[in-house]
This record gives C-alpha cells, sequence and structure tokens, in this order.
C-alpha cells in the first residue's frame, strides 16, 4: 500500500508502525490500553481533592517533571526518589497495568498522563486537584520520538526522518496529534488549578521554575530543600540514577542497547536533524495550526 503525501509516495514500510486503536479520535497502543478502560477511566475515575496530575504529550519532559514533583512532595529528601523506579512513583492513571500503583500512592498523589483534555477524568472538573502541564518544542518532541521508537519494543521505528515528521504532523502517533492536545489543554490556561510550563523554561532557570511549582502547589520549602529539588532533578542526576533512568524495564519492552531513554536532556537538538527545507516546510504547517491559539511560545522566537 502506498500513500502520497508532500509530494512523496510512503510505502507501508516507510511509515511508523504499532498496533492501535482509536478512542474518541485519538490513537492508543493496543495492548497497554484498550477501549473499555479508557472509557472507565473518563468516566469512573476518582479524583481527590489534594491529587496533582502530571501531565504531557510524550517526550515533553513527564519524567523529568515526575522527579521534581516527588522531589518537591519530599521536600528534598531523596529516599523515595533512589528507592522506588520512576514509574511506580507516578504512574500514568490511564494504563491499566498501573492501577494497582495508583491505589498504593501516598496523599498526596502525583499521577501522570498523556490524556488529551478532552478524554480527561471528568471527576477532575468537578474536584480541587491541580494539574501541571509540560509543553515542549514539538521539534525536539520529534527528534525524541523518533529515537524512543527505535528501543520501544511496541514499534517498528521509521528509519526516514521525514516520513517521521509526517507521521506526527498528522497525528498518527501514540496519543494523537500534539496540536490538538496543547490546544486542548490551553482552553484551561487562565485556570487557578492549571499550572503550565515548557520544558525549556526548566532548561533555562530550574531553580527558579522550582519555585514557582512550589508556589502553585502551595509547598512551602527552604533554600536547602529547593536547592537539594534542583540537585536531584538534573539530567545528569537523573541519568545516573537507575530508579530514574527506566533502566529497571525488561530489555523486551525497552531495549537500552539500542539507545538511551534519556538521550541528551537539551533543547534545539532538532537542528541536527531538521534540513531547511523540512523546518520550513513544518513552520508553514505550525502556524496555521497554532494560529488562533493567540499565544506565543518561546520555541516561535528561537527556531
Amino acid at each position: 500500500m502506498q500513500t502520497i503525501t508532500n509530494g512523496c509516495v510512503l510505502s507501508s514500510a516507510d511509515k511508523m508502525s504499532f498496533d492501535h486503536f482509536e478512542y474518541k479520535g485519538v490513537r492508543f497502543i493496543k495492548g497497554m490500553y484498550t477501549e473499555e478502560f479508557l472509557n472507565h477511566i473518563e468516566n469512573e475515575f476518582e479524583v481527590f481533592d489534594d491529587d496533582i496530575y502530571n501531565v504531557t504529550f510524550p517526550k515533553s519532559g513527564t519524567n523529568w517533571m515526575i522527579e521534581i514533583l516527588n522531589l518537591i512532595k519530599h521536600k528534598g529528601d531523596v529516599t523515595k526518589t533512589n528507592a522506588t523506579p520512576i514509574f511506580s512513583r507516578s504512574p500514568w492513571y490511564e494504563l491499566p497495568a498501573s492501577q494497582e500503583q495508583v491505589q498504593k500512592l501516598d496523599s498526596p498523589r502525583i499521577i501522570s498522563s498523556h490524556l488529551p483534555h478532552h478524554i480527561f477524568a471528568k471527576s477532575y472538573f468537578k474536584s480541587k486537584a491541580k494539574i501541571i502541564y509540560t509543553m515542549r518544542n514539538p521539534r525536539d518532541i520529534i527528534v525524541s520520538l523518533f529515537h524512543f521508537t527505535k528501543i520501544l519494543s511496541l514499534y517498528t521505528p521509521i528509519e526516514n526522518f521525514q516520513n517521521f515528521i509526517e507521521e506526527f504532523i498528522q497525528g498518527k502517533v501514540a496519543f494523537g496529534s500534539w496540536f490538538d492536545h496543547v490546544k486542548g489543554w490551553m482552553q484551561m490556561k487562565d485556570h487557578e488549578r492549571f499550572f503550565f510550563i515548557t520544558y525549556e523554561e526548566l532548561l533555562q532557570d530550574l531553580r527558579g521554575s522550582v519555585v514557582r511549582i512550589c508556589k502553585f502547589l502551595g509547598q512551602e520549602l527552604d533554600d536547602a530543600q529547593i536547592d537539594s529539588v534542583v540537585e536531584h532533578s538534573t539530567f545528569k542526576s537523573m541519568k545516573d540514577n537507575p530508579m530514574s533512568n527506566w533502566s529497571q524495564m525488561p530489555s523486551d519492552i525497552m531495549d537500552q542497547s539500542k539507545g538511551a531513554f534519556m538521550r541528551k536532556g537539551i533543547s534545539g537538538d532538532w537542528k541536527n536533524h531538521f534540513t531547511v527545507a523540512q523546518s520550513e516546510y513544518f513552520d508553514k504547517i505550525y502556524q496555521e495550526k497554532m494560529k488562533d491559539l493567540n499565544r506565543s511560545f518561546f520555541w516561535e522566537q528561537s527556531s
């Protein structure tokens, strides 16, 4: 089978392959998720008033924010961080396999999610729970996803980078369209229980970002505690911590001999992958899809 896109002919072998189904217009990986369970957690999942939700589109800084939030929760104490795998500290509530971990979380629960706004747990919108939404330059997300598909066994990766860009633009990746995800959640940008931050802001000023997050959460940490949060949530610290670098995952699920889960932890790596033509092409589509958002982001000035 062939598809014509951007003037190029793509064969099925050029497409990112993963067994999937669609739920309310969003792609999910078969075997990890089910339509029945997504319907259940959308309509029946119980959100507690003191819950903290770490929401992202994949590869936007999810694990970084898990580390930061858990260190803030424990006021800089690294005991939990050094003893419990990161995916158990803040499990993804939409994953059926994570339900036992979610139920075991101590209050306040820090729960992760990649779900778009329109299928998030309905009980959240009637609660006092808080959401921290982390965004990232979509070009860097494309690069990160491109490498991630090479180590995750659920994917048959695309070798052609142009074709990968096309799949991303068309929302043919897990959790669907980045554009829709961001625009959906940014409807809440002025809500007092919603805090958004970018990966780039975290890189530029991690300590200042931690202070802002503490204020949003109503957490009072002294300078030494904040310093500890910052020190232990750096890329190097997390990469060196076996409880944070996903090395606990079985190699038949995530084979890090083919590439590191924590690869670079930088902004702007897209410049090492995109050609000038690819960047101009993506920028044109970005401008069209984001024109109604009426908000500018760091990467729009630096691309």
